[in-house]
């Protein structure tokens, strides 16, 4: 197994997928699974879901084929079977939140039990550790987490699949790397399969992901984190899925840390999500995922950095120049997060501009700013990315 049985996996997928997603929504709107608009959604018009299970029929063929027959490999895709059908009656019957846990458990316990699970790490600063008994638990919950990171950002057409696209790239690049081979052909048979989706859900998308699609990419991608990275006994191995995996890790954060502060429960839907703020101050379906994208991107560029970059030899030696380059690729991921925060973060920034223009106007005698106003000049600060830093302190003592 090599890079070429990768590429015939991951073109093998594109081609399965490209062709079965329309059978997918032909089959949705004969059985009723469609996403009405509602208030939180994004889309105008009744759409189609099961867009998952094109993606299913792609992994699973060129997994069959171009996979090694294993008891892992086996567990992967019996457990991409499992989820894909536990999300295809949600989209069909919206079950409820245990009985879809309950489904993201049973397919989570499919693979562990087949030995896909991080058994022994090694940290920094700890060195190598045995988990034991945890380990079967520690995984289930990591790749369950997985799932419904994935599919919290699935809320504009393309988002998930496009950051899954980014992620699983970047995996198998690693993967690969490492003689992870089996792994590192998963991820971009996983890479192919969404990019065959995005031709149909791509803004203005003809069919979504459903939960049958976003669950199964969150399940596989976590399956390809623990058998191409963390079982690996690379020291910075844990730091690759974090990594590549931020912008849904921080955006479920986000999320469950905010319903958690208002008392909502955690498993209920509302519009905090990432894609939501954007979509509040004006961005296009197009742009917040180009944004998101981009982001994604520069994170997968770090993942790829801190795999390849010698930025210190075997005994822990640092080399300049390469240290250099590597703090340039951190540098663009910290920019690309910190430049999206300040662009999230809009309704803080609101409030202190309009602290700004009162106290402006209050100084010259005239009449206090209208609202539409200060809104306008927020809008052309972030679109040009041109503004005054915000004082902490002078926005804290307004709040």
């Amino acid at each position: 197994m090599n890079l070429h049985d990768a590429f015939l996996g991951f073109g093998l997928a594109l081609v399965i997928v490209w062709v079965m997603t329309p059978v997918a929504a032909a089959i949705a709107w004969r059985v009723g699974a469609i996403d009405e608009p509602r208030e939180r959604g994004l889309h105008q018009f009744p759409t189609p879901r099961l867009g998952g299970l094109a993606i299913l029929i792609g992994v699973e063929v060129a997994g069959w084929i171009w996979l090694p027959h294993t008891q892992e490999t086996r567990g992967i895709l019996i457990g991409a079977a499992v989820i894909a059908l536990v999300g295809a009656l949600d989209d069909l019957f919206e079950l409820s939140a245990d009985v879809k846990l309950a489904g993201q458990i049973l397919a989570a316990i499919i693979p562990v039990a087949m030995n896909v699970r991080v058994d022994t790490m090694t940290l920094p600063f700890l060195g190598h550790i045995d988990l034991g008994w945890t380990s079967y638990p520690l995984t289930v919950i990591g790749i369950v987490a997985c799932m419904n990171a994935v599919n919290f950002i699935d809320g504009v057409d393309g988002l998930a699949a496009g950051v899954c696209t980014i992620a699983a790239i970047t995996f198998g690049t690693i993967a690969l790397s490492l003689d992870r081979d089996a792994a590192g052909v998963l991820a971009l048979i996983v890479a192919g399969s969404c990019l065959g989706y995005l031709r149909h859900g791509f803004h203005p998308a003809s069919i979504f992901l459903g939960d049958s699609g976003s669950n199964l990419l969150g399940y596989l991608l976590a399956a390809i984190a623990v058998q191409g990275a963390l079982k690996t006994n690379a020291v910075i191995a844990l730091a690759f899925p974090l990594v590549i995996l931020a912008v849904p890790i921080l955006d479920s954060s986000f999320v469950i840390a905010k319903r958690v502060k208002y008392g909502r429960p955690v498993y209920k839907a509302d519009s905090w999500h990432f894609h939501h703020r954007f979509a509040n101050i004006g961005f296009s379906q197009r742009r917040t995922a180009v944004y998101i994208y981009l982001w994604t991107l520069s994170l997968g560029m770090l993942a790829l950095a801190l795999r390849f970059v010698p930025y210190t030899d075997d005994q822990g030696h640092w080399d300049l120049r390469w240290s250099l380059v590597m703090a340039g690729f951190g540098l663009l991921a910290v920019a690309a997060s910190v430049y999206l925060v300040l662009v999230l973060e809009i309704l803080k920034l609101r409030r202190f501009r309009q602290f700004q223009a009162r106290r402006a106007a209050l100084a010259e005698g005239g009449p206090e700013p209208e609202p539409e106003h200060v809104d306008a000049r927020v809008a052309h600060e972030l679109e040009t990315g041109e503004f005054e830093a915000v004082d902490p302190a002078k926005l804290q003592q307004r709040e």
